[in-house]
């Protein structure tokens, strides 16, 4: 059973949630990226202990549609375009928990976050504060204090984790470019992974996000939730391609200065995916590469995003 699954683990321990954005949900965004949680066999957690690194690019081009106007540190913007290249490196353990059904791990990311944003601000009386701004700064750190996964037979698993964002990116509020949110956000999420034997798969990443108030402009974001899949098939060689699609959908609304009931953003999204599992040194080897393009968008940035992962494990 091992030698199926060891080869790509545990990127999702430090990508679960791990696409920020520049913007909270208070920018109408939030920190995912449509379709971009997901990752190979999220639902497997490895009964073999070692370390796993893992390097991931994600690039986001996005704007948002009509007239639609958002708040963003007290004041009120509209005409938001937004490029963003969020690099994260992950390190995760899996604890020396035996080969037993349940098994255990953990993990941290650290990353650096380029930004160029425009936008038409308003304050609350009608002044222009700014309208573009860019900068590449650190992000918030993700970390996973434990994460726990279940095989239930050879090609059935079952995770459950639960990240955190730290607020320990940039942050200025009188700036537009912000790589950190300067929120903390608690993601319980839960992840299934079937294994067809012939190097394909298909896994299922659902999860919350939860967010603390900004103390800094006293604004409170609303709650999130997420589903992304992603479906392979082998073609020999450690060669699967197929595709990757995402769904999220703020379920309550945001409150504080500039918060307007009702406005709930949602984004779907889906598009092409390939990776190559292998030997890379000394080193069982993950690369990966997929592009998401949004389709039905509302009260979000709708756009294109594409990600890059290398993972490397070492049991």
């Amino acid at each position: 059973m091992v030698k199926q699954y060891v080869v790509r683990p545990l990127l999702a321990l430090c990508m679960v949630g791990g696409s920020p954005l520049v913007l909270a949900v208070e920018g109408g965004v939030g920190r995912p990226i449509t379709g971009q949680q997901v990752f190979s066999n999220a639902g497997i957690v490895p009964p073999e202990p070692g370390w796993v690194m893992s390097l991931t690019s994600i690039w986001y081009d996005g704007d948002l549609k009509g007239n639609s106007q958002i708040p963003i540190g007290g004041a009120i913007s509209s005409d938001l375009d937004m490029k963003v290249s969020y690099t994260m490196a992950n390190f995760t353990h899996v604890w020396d928990t035996g080969k037993g059904r349940w098994n255990y791990a953990s993990a941290i990311g650290v990353p650096v976050q380029h930004t160029d944003v425009s936008a038409s601000i308003t304050g609350p009386r009608g002044r222009t504060l700014g309208t573009e701004d860019k900068a590449t700064q650190f992000a918030d750190m993700l970390v996973t204090p434990i994460a726990a996964g279940y095989h239930f037979d050879e090609v059935n698993h079952i995770s459950f984790s639960m990240p955190i964002y730290v607020p320990t990116g940039a942050y200025n509020v009188d700036r537009l470019a912000n790589a950190g949110q300067n929120t903390y956000t608690f993601m319980p999420t839960v992840a299934f992974t079937h294994l067809d034997g012939k190097g394909g798969e298909f896994t299922l990443d659902t999860g919350l996000e939860f967010y603390t108030e900004n103390d800094e402009t006293d604004y409170q974001n609303g709650d999130l939730f997420t589903l992304d899949l992603l479906w392979t098939h082998g073609f020999g060689n450690g060669w699967a391609a197929g595709m990757a699609a995402g769904y999220i959908q703020q379920i309550n609304d945001d409150s504080g200065a500039g918060a307007t009931s009702g406005f709930r953003g949602r984004s779907v999204g889906a598009g092409p995916a390939i990776g190559w599992t292998g030997k890379f040194a000394d080193a069982q080897a993950n690369f990966s590469l997929r592009w998401v393009p949004e389709f039905d968008t509302k009260n979000r940035p709708e756009g294109n995003g594409i990600a890059a992962n290398m993972t490397l494990a070492f049991f």
